[in-house]
């Protein structure tokens, strides 16, 4: 076990020592070391919650590497250092340093990050295949754009269903409640059926426990998620339109829309052995 660990770390070493990859070993190194600080500091305090992110996020970090290795897809130095930077941001900046309650928009930062890099990574793997020659269908730009949009989206749908699931069953609080003072539904009681009734200044709700003890929520009603989860479709869905409209530009043309490579997944192409 230990001889695969110390082989799988040199393989990882051996990658970053890549000349094309120096900017993103510096970032590697530097992200790494912090997740490692921030994971001393966590055992130290006790707090086995945020021990167990902070070796989720170590792992994540092997990510590009994987890809890289497994795959035979090489990822651009840009997107690279975005992903890691990306998982750092999400995982101990936001959930540890809990930035995403510092930061009212650290959230839909995020998330509109996200959307651009899911619709950068199906744009790839359609280009991908639109440039192999034993593909014989050639897709039409506007085509490519509407695959990498939809893939994008449905990337941030199954994220909302994943927060939904651990809102549910463990009570994580991943969909964050909004206050609102205006409310409006058909189970309020009204003179007609299925006709909602608006109330509007809400300036408190009371919540009422079974033991019979009260507490109060000011300056509002709860809404519990529901707010949450739009307004994260809505900027995924905003990231994801920009990258396919310039998914679709590059496609039309590529010499005067080159920064769009610095986002997409390529194919290795193997060596030939002399």
């Amino acid at each position: 076990m230990k001889k695969k660990t110390k082989l799988f770390h040199q393989k990882v070493a051996s990658y970053y020592q890549d000349p094309s990859k120096k900017k993103v070993a510096i970032v590697y190194v530097v992200v790494r070391l912090l997740v490692i600080l921030c994971l001393i500091r966590e055992i130290l305090l006790g707090n086995y919650h945020n021990v167990f992110l902070c070796t989720v996020t170590l792992a994540l970090l092997f990510i590009p590497y994987f890809v890289d290795d497994k795959l035979n897809i090489s990822l651009p130095s840009t997107l690279e250092v975005i992903i890691l930077l990306f998982i750092f941001s999400a995982e101990i900046l936001g959930e540890i340093q809990n930035f995403y309650g510092i930061f009212p928009k650290w959230d839909t930062l995020l998330h509109t990050i996200n959307g651009f890099l899911a619709a950068a990574i199906g744009f790839s793997l359609i280009d991908i295949l639109n440039r192999t020659e034993r593909f014989h269908i050639k897709m039409t730009p506007i085509f490519v754009a509407l695959v990498s949009f939809c893939f994008s989206m449905t990337v941030g749908v199954v994220w909302e269903f994943f927060e939904y699931a651990s809102d549910r069953l463990t009570d994580a609080d991943m969909q964050k409640d909004t206050l609102v003072t205006t409310i409006s539904s058909v189970d309020f009681e009204g003179t007609k059926p299925n006709v909602p009734k608006v109330i509007k200044g809400v300036e408190e709700t009371i919540i009422r426990y079974d033991n019979g003890q009260e507490e109060i929520i000011h300056n509002g009603y709860l809404d519990l998620g529901n707010i949450d989860t739009m307004e994260d479709l809505l900027v995924n869905f905003i990231g994801a339109v920009t990258f396919s409209v310039l998914g679709f530009f590059y496609i039309k043309d590529r010499d005067d829309y080159r920064i769009v490579e610095r986002f997409l997944l390529r194919k290795k192409v193997k060596k030939k052995s002399d």
